[in-house]
C-alpha cells in the first residue's frame, strides 16, 4: 500500500458516493481537500452524473467549504458532449432524455435538441422526471436510426437515505426495448479518463482513481492503468466487495482513512530507545 501511495501526484476523483452522499457531506471533506492542496496533488473531479453541471459542484463544494476551478469538474454530460463534438457534424439533431444540465452542455457544444423521433442522435442521462412516454418517444427515435448515446451505465445512485435506480436501468430499458446497445461515455469508458490526465498533465503511473462503485470507477480505473482506490461510503457494501471478481488496489472506509493513511507514510517514526 505504501509504495502506490507515494507515487500518486494525481487523482481522479468521483462525487457522489465518495464527497458526499445526498446533500450530506462525508466527514473530514474540507481536510481532505486542504490535504490535496498542501502536498500539490493535481485533481479531477469526474462523476458519471450527469443530471448536474461544474457550476453546480464548484457551487456545492463551496458550501462545504471547499474552494474547486471549474476546470477541476468533469460531469459525464460534458464529456458526453465533447464526444459529441468528435463524431458529429455541427447542429446534428439529438433527442435528450435528461436534466437541464445535460441539455445545456449539449447546446453550448452547438447541437439542435429536438423532440421529433427522426433525430440524429438519443442521448441519455439520469432524468428525475423520467416517464414512459419520454422513454418511448426515445425508443421511437432509435428504431428509426437514431445513435443511441449513454451519459453512463451507473446502476444505482447513492443518496442520503440509501439507493436510488441511476442511467444503467434507463439504458437497460431502452436496450431491451429496442435491441440496440448504447455508446457509454462515462466511466468505465476511456474518454472521461483521458480527458481527467490530459486536463492535469498526469501519466497513468502517478494516478489513482477514488470511487465507490467497481463497476464504474475501479473497472474503469483498471483499464486505463491507473492505481485503483475504492472508499465504502456509497454504493458497495463489504460483502458487494468480498463476492466481486474485480478488486481495487486500496480499500478504505471513507476519505477521511484514505488521508489517514496516505498521511502516516510521512510522520516520523518514534526513537528506538
Amino acid at each position: 500500500m505504501s509504495e502506490r501511495l507515494r507515487a500518486i501526484r494525481h487523482l481522479i476523483i468521483d462525487m457522489d458516493g465518495v464527497l458526499w452522499r445526498g446533500k450530506r457531506p462525508m466527514s473530514g471533506l474540507a481536510a481532505f481537500f486542504a490535504f490535496l492542496r498542501r502536498r500539490g496533488i493535481r485533481f479531477v473531479l469526474a462523476t458519471n452524473n450527469a443530471s448536474r453541471s461544474r457550476a453546480d459542484y464548484v457551487a456545492q463544494l463551496a458550501q462545504f467549504g471547499v474552494a474547486v476551478d471549474p476546470e477541476e469538474v468533469l460531469p459525464s454530460g460534458e464529456a458526453t458532449a465533447l464526444y459529441l463534438q468528435e463524431i458529429a457534424p455541427p447542429g446534428a439533431r439529438v433527442l435528450v432524455v435528461g436534466e437541464r444540465a445535460l441539455r445545456e452542455a449539449l447546446e453550448a457544444a452547438g447541437f439542435r435538441l429536438v423532440e421529433e423521433e427522426t433525430a440524429d442522435f438519443v442521448v441519455v442521462g439520469l432524468d428525475w422526471g423520467l416517464t414512459y412516454a419520454k422513454l418511448a418517444r426515445a425508443a421511437r427515435a432509435i428504431w428509426n436510426g437514431a445513435r443511441f448515446i449513454g451519459t453512463n451505465p451507473d446502476p444505482v445512485w447513492p443518496g442520503e437515505d440509501g439507493l436510488y435506480p441511476g442511467n444503467g436501468a434507463t439504458l437497460a430499458f431502452l436496450e431491451r426495448a429496442t435491441g440496440v446497445a448504447p455508446v457509454v461515455v462515462g466511466k468505465p469508458e476511456p474518454l472521461m479518463f483521458r480527458i481527467a490526465m490530459a486536463r492535469m498533465g498526469a501519466a497513468p503511473e502517478t494516478t489513482a482513481v477514488i470511487g465507490d462503485q467497481i463497476p464504474t470507477d475501479i473497472v474503469g480505473g483498471k483499464r486505463a492503468g491507473l492505481t485503483t482506490i475504492l472508499v465504502l461510503s456509497g454504493a458497495t457494501s463489504p460483502a458487494a466487495l468480498a463476492e466481486s471478481p474485480v478488486q481495487p488496489d486500496l480499500v478504505f472506509p471513507d476519505i477521511q482513512a484514505l488521508q489517514r493513511a496516505w498521511e502516516a507514510l510521512e510522520a516520523p517514526c518514534a526513537a528506538s530507545p
